[in-house]
């Protein structure tokens, strides 16, 4: 695949940002939320979820992004948009 249908990686790590920092300020909320004596018990599992919601979504965007810049520079005569045209 063509260096037009890269992703920047800045571009990606931008449009996660608002997702990763609620992620991680419920993590700390549950942690501050489990009951004294009982923080690992009170909180491994919210945090495991959040976690993996996370992890999904950062996958599934990182593809879509992919796709949709693929699709962006995909030209039916078989040249990247932007090459040879003038």
């Amino acid at each position: 695949m063509s260096e037009a249908a890269k992703v920047p990686e800045q571009a990606f790590v931008e449009s996660m940002r608002q997702e990763t920092e609620r992620v991680l300020a419920e993590v700390m909320r549950a942690v501050n939320d489990a009951p004294d004596g009982a923080w690992i018990n009170g909180s491994e599992w919210q945090v495991h979820d959040a976690f993996e919601g996370l992890r999904r979504l950062t996958y599934e965007r990182a593809l879509r992004m992919r796709t949709e810049k693929a699709e962006g520079s995909f030209s039916p005569g078989g040249r990247v948009r932007g090459q040879g045209q003038r």
